[in-house]
């Protein structure tokens, strides 16, 4: 386990599997735009509207409309080739294992569909250095909302080449480009066509080999992009050092509900100069500073600050080396964030016998769905407060509990626990497994957590990796596989 990234599914892509069964064109938008819930979506229903797009006019010339008809049969034979099927203006085709013959094809079929509004190229690495024959035939005035080319093995060549072609996307509404490395030395070309992307509403550039330069590049580039919601530079280690003097303009993206800087190897200088701004941006929502080590000594200011944004729901900042200074802000700043959903302070060894600083935060916490928690270095009089808080009836919204990597917690702490978990009835996975080193027999706390699942109509997931099980207790929870009507997935097992 990565001691950078803990985190469950909701933060972080992943390569999908191939399959012909993908759809090459998707007539529902809605899950291409959940990561924005300001764009609109409409019903798209299979049609044949790509005859629509030849022209109105009766009367043609004979080699016009032959020309026309030859296209469209190379077009249906692409799709053929491929085994796709053609829906109404959406384009997706990630992880289909285009080959380089398939590049020319696939620029010459988008010129048949001048409707299009989704496309996405993502984990093709035949895209990269081939993305000007692919991307060629659009013209200004096109309908892209969204593009996607995630892993695509983009080249500077092909950075330029979307710098210059950004300008004709005026509809342009997600632009994600993360897991391409060599983009970094284009970004002045990409930053300059992002000028002209006024709608744009999602940037993601995760893991795109950017500098502390590009900070300032982008920086530029932010006073045009007033729509923008969602903001991800997660994974460029190198950009540590860049916000120093280049942040100010983050303070003009008004609407900006989600930022990511996850693992971007911070300084103090960043942190100082961030505290100037994230506090400003009143309708941020998520706010990812995670892995990010240097800022541990150096966030009381920015922390505290957080009290600013009322409408936070998401605060990730595991694994930051936190202080007992900083953590002492955070849980006096955490009081005011009514809003708060997602809560994961994992990997901060600081919080071990002070979680009682967050006492009034959890009690108050009507809205909490996740607390994170792993490897926090957590003792059995913190297991204790959290089973009293839960006890008396808070965090009855809590969907997600991790207390994994807490090896000092004694039996008595966890039976004391698995006693209250029982009155978190909305909660769907708990994780209480030891480290990878780590080997322990479960205690007579394991008959109190059969007894409390019993009482959790939601739950579905437990974690209890590298617990030993005895044969009396095997037998127990071999009888509660049998005899439970639902399925819950005990994950244990002593070698594991």
């Amino acid at each position: 386990m990565s001691q950078t990234r803990k985190k469950t599914s909701s933060e972080g892509e992943t390569k999908p599997q191939t399959s012909s069964g993908n759809k090459f064109l998707r007539g529902s938008k809605a899950e291409s735009r959940k990561e924005n819930n300001d764009l609109k979506t409409t019903d798209s229903q299979p049609s044949n509207w790509i005859q629509k797009t030849a022209p109105s006019e009766t009367a043609k010339p004979l080699s016009s409309e032959m020309e026309l008809r030859s296209s469209m049969e190379k077009y249906e034979q692409f799709l053929q080739k491929l085994g796709k099927k053609t829906v109404n203006k959406c384009l997706d085709l990630n992880n289909c294992g285009l080959t380089t013959a398939d590049m020319k094809e696939m620029g010459e079929a988008l010129e048949m569909i001048p409707e299009l509004e989704e496309l996405n190229l993502s984990w093709n690495s035949k895209v990269g250095g081939n993305l000007p024959l692919i991307l060629q035939k659009f013209q200004k005035g096109s309908n892209i909302q969204m593009l996607k080319l995630v892993d695509c093995t983009l080249t500077s060549e092909d950075g330029t080449f979307l710098g210059q072609l950004l300008p004709m996307l005026q509809s342009l509404e997600v632009l994600d480009l993360s897991i391409n490395r060599d983009i970094g030395g284009s970004l002045n070309s990409i930053a300059q066509g992002l000028k002209s992307t006024s709608n744009l509403k999602v940037l993601k550039l995760h893991s795109c080999g950017l500098s502390q330069k590009s900070v300032k590049i982008l920086d530029a580039a932010f006073r045009y992009l007033a729509e923008l919601r969602k903001l991800d530079l997660s994974c460029n280690k190198d950009l540590g050092g860049g916000f120093e003097d280049s942040s100010a303009q983050l303070v003009m993206l008004k609407h900006l509900q989600v930022l990511d800087l996850h693992q971007c190897s911070l300084t103090a200088d960043d942190v100082m100069s961030l505290t100037q701004v994230i506090p400003l941006l009143s309708n941020l929502q998520e706010l990812d500073l995670s892995a990010n080590k240097k800022m541990g000594n150096s966030s009381e200011n920015l922390l505290s600050r957080l009290r600013f944004l009322p409408a936070l729901k998401s605060l990730v900042i595991n694994n930051c080396a936190l202080e007992s200074e900083t953590f002492t802000a955070l849980a006096e700043t955490s009081v005011h964030l009514s809003a708060l959903e997602v809560f994961n302070l994992s990997w901060n060894k600081c919080v071990g016998g002070n979680l009682k600083l967050l006492l009034e935060t959890l009690k108050l916490s009507m809205s909490l769905r996740v607390l994170r928690l792993s490897s926090c270095s957590l003792v059995t009089e913190d297991v204790v407060l959290l089973a009293s808080v839960i006890q008396t009836g808070h965090l009855a919204k809590l969907r997600k509990l991790d207390l994994s990597y807490n090896d000092s917690i004694c039996d008595a702490g966890w039976t004391i626990f698995c006693q209250n978990v029982r009155f978190l009835k909305e909660l769907i996975e708990l994780d209480i497994s030891l480290r990878p080193s780590n080997f322990r027999d479960c205690g007579q706390w394991f008959r109190h957590l059969l007894c409390a699942v019993i009482k959790l109509p939601q739950i579905t997931e437990i974690g209890m990796k590298r617990w030993i099980l005895p044969a009396s207790q095997e037998e127990e929870l071999e009888c509660f596989d049998q005899d439970k009507k639902r399925s819950i997935h005990f994950d244990h097992g002593g070698f594991q």
